[in-house]
């Protein structure tokens, strides 16, 4: 990782990533899985089995996204992808290095936006610059072009209790962003935000991937938001997680939230849904 600010923002004349092949960004990687399982050992000694043989691959600058029932993995996996617990078997791959602890190249933004509430907005953004020691005036830049783009320029000297919900979930994304990961790893971030809220930052969210184009794997309970958001979606099953579907969402970007009552998108949502009442997570009429 550099430790100088390298985000690379497109001019407003350049093609956006929908006239182009999917180019990666600068700093876009790799992952693979091979055969990964995880298993737990409960307090009473006995064997729980939290992920079966995972074995995908994800090309540098896609967007995928992983939706399954409530207890399938999926924070487990993100843990592993993420360095932070280790795998029970096979391995987890980042540009062909094997992933066994927390990695410089991955970035994390949770449910919950875990800012410091004493520390101003842009002083929270460049929170884990400073704690890399990577110099904090090589940084301010960059932060602000990230704040501008999702519309918090005038809030740079606010602090964080004078911030709505999905504000703050904005600032959590930019201070994620502001250390240039290869890998970003979203853990349900707009959950707990209202419905309209919810879809402007699925809006926002896209807009800021189209440009830094990284690698990011997105975990949802919400079918439609993957589908809206996503290159590809791994659909998980019941424990012990395992992969049901992988689906190429093949929508052209940008796309905007009338893309969801275009036949193709309706047809991805219903495949997926389809999968999840085939495996007894949903009941059909």
């Amino acid at each position: 990782m550099s430790s100088t600010a390298e985000l690379v923002l497109r001019p407003h004349n350049q093609p956006n990533r929908a006239d182009q092949a999917c180019r990666p960004g600068l700093h876009a990687v790799s992952i693979t899985l091979d055969n990964v399982t995880k298993v737990y050992e409960s307090q009473s000694g006995d064997e729980v089995w939290a992920l079966d043989r995972l074995d995908f691959a994800i090309d540098a600058g896609r967007f995928v996204s992983v939706v399954g029932p409530s207890g399938c993995g999926k924070s487990t996996l993100l843990l592993m992808l993420a360095g932070l617990i280790p795998v029970t078997s096979g391995m987890i791959r980042l540009n062909g290095e094997a992933v066994t602890r927390p990695h410089p190249q991955i970035a994390v933004v949770f449910q919950r936006d875990l800012l410091l509430y004493w520390r101003r907005v842009l002083d929270n953004v460049l929170l884990p610059v400073e704690i890399r020691r990577w110099g904090r005036s090589k940084f301010v830049k960059q932060a602000e072009q990230l704040l501008d783009q999702v519309g918090l320029t005038e809030f740079s000297h606010r602090f964080v209790d004078e911030l709505s919900g999905g504000m703050r979930q904005r600032v959590a994304i930019c201070r994620a962003l502001v250390q240039n990961p290869g890998l970003l790893i979203m853990d349900e971030p707009f959950g707990a935000l209202d419905a309209l809220t919810r879809e402007q930052m699925n809006v926002d969210l896209q807009k800021i991937w189209l440009t830094v184009a990284n690698t990011v794997v997105f975990i949802t309970h919400s079918i439609d938001e993957a589908v809206f958001l996503s290159d590809r979606v791994l659909v998980m099953s019941p424990r012990p997680g395992r992969v049901l579907l992988d689906l190429a969402i093949d929508l052209p970007r940008p796309r905007k939230l009338n893309v969801r009552s275009d036949m193709r998108f309706v047809g991805f949502v219903d495949q997926i849904r389809r999968v999840f009442e085939a495996s007894g997570t949903l009941r059909g009429e």
